[in-house]
């Protein structure tokens, strides 16, 4: 632990079109090199592309990924812990704002992994996929919580 002051934390700026700071927290995590302007226009060119897409007739596009964000979250964790010499995982609950990072993390991590020809089409295919809760970045969801569930037993060690 560092003795001095904890750094502040700093504002986002909320984004030009839809003016919410989430989404310019996951266009911050989905640029490349410093182009911002590429990545907000990946992002709007995919929520274009689930506005065309969706069956959802009431709920606009920035709902959908929002309800697709949710449903990515994991809710605990396991984290490496030494105990006399041996390595146990123990789950441990995750702070919001570590929900939000790994959510959109694993989104734009398993967008990249897909098959189809734009960023912006494989962005939009995983947040339609997470928004019905199927897709690889909610299967990296049950696999943490399946993982959590399997180590509970040492949930004791807790730090």
């Amino acid at each position: 632990m560092s003795r001095r002051r904890c750094a502040e934390k700093r504002q986002i700026l909320p984004d030009p079109k839809f003016n919410d700071q989430l989404v310019t927290r996951f266009v911050n995590n989905l640029m490349v090199d410093g182009k911002k302007s590429i990545a907000f226009r990946i992002f709007y060119d995919a929520l274009d592309i689930v506005e065309a897409k969706k069956q959802d007739a009431e709920k606009s596009a920035l709902e959908i990924w929002k309800d697709a964000l949710t449903n990515v979250m994991p809710h605990v964790e396991v984290r490496s812990r030494r105990v006399g010499g041996a390595t146990f995982q123990i789950p441990m609950q995750i702070r919001p704002d570590r929900k939000i990072s790994m959510a959109m993390k694993w989104m734009i991590l398993y967008a990249r992994r897909r098959n189809e020809k734009s960023m912006a089409q494989k962005l939009a295919s995983e947040v339609l996929a997470a928004a019905r809760e199927e897709g690889a970045a909610v299967k990296k969801r049950m696999d943490t919580h399946k993982m959590a569930e399997a180590n509970k037993a040492f949930s004791h060690f807790r730090f």
